[in-house]
């Protein structure tokens, strides 16, 4: 589903160059759940934010489910993305004037399903997420744990090949984080490609391999135990 090769990717400003990923080569097949794991500002993001289509490489290609797709334009990546890619972020990124429903109803919009289809659609995941009972609720009313359920929610409600979560247990308490993960294994076990980015062992140890990033490079993996 997922393969690079030689991913590059810099940061200039008028001073200084930064080198953010440097010859990253990766494999991620169907149905797979992979953690990137590694400090903070080892390249992890960066390398999310590509392998999501929301940024390019500066050198290097990237094959998504058969495509070449690096270099294309922000409104064919945006298109590639929808209904292809499901988000989960470490800051939820959910909307405060919108209800757990409306937030988890969004990429269904975006994708112009037809209002039956959304409701059924929403209503199950809503259901799968555990957050029926609090459907008609705003983001504020709800913990952080709740939160992350709800963009959970939202990342799978479209039926996605593959959702990204970057650090999704970076604001939740260590019982939080492990229901969060939980989730997730059980989406990897219904059939989703998963691949978080954390730098955290116990939560990388959910996934089926584990890739170390250190300074923009991979320099290593291993099978999770």
């Amino acid at each position: 589903m997922i393969e690079t090769s030689n991913l590059k990717k810099i940061y200039r400003t008028e001073e200084v160059e930064t080198t953010a990923l440097d010859n990253v080569n990766l494999n991620v097949n169907e149905g797979e759940f992979v953690a990137i794991m590694g400090p903070s500002g080892c390249g992890k993001s960066t390398l999310l934010n590509i392998l999501g289509l929301l940024d390019n490489p500066a050198e290097g290609d990237y094959h998504f489910v058969g495509e070449e797709v690096s270099g294309r334009s922000e409104r064919q990546r945006a298109d590639l993305r929808k209904g292809n890619i499901g988000f989960v972020f470490q800051s939820f990124n959910l909307i405060d004037e919108l209800t757990v429903y409306e937030n988890i109803e969004l990429p269904l919009l975006y994708l112009k399903t037809p209002a039956k289809e959304r409701k059924e659609k929403v209503n199950e995941a809503v259901e799968q997420m555990k957050m029926t009972h609090r459907k008609n609720h705003f983001p504020q009313q709800l913990s952080g744990g709740q939160q992350q359920r709800v963009a959970v929610a939202r990342a799978i409600v479209g039926n996605p090949k593959l959702i990204l979560a970057d650090e999704p247990t970076g604001n939740l308490d260590s019982s939080n984080g492990e229901e969060v993960m939980s989730l997730l294994t059980e989406l990897h076990e219904q059939g989703i490609t998963l691949v978080i980015v954390t730098h955290a062992q116990a939560y990388a140890e959910y996934a089926q391999r584990i890739i170390h990033l250190f300074d923009g490079h991979i320099v290593g993996e291993n099978m999770a135990a």
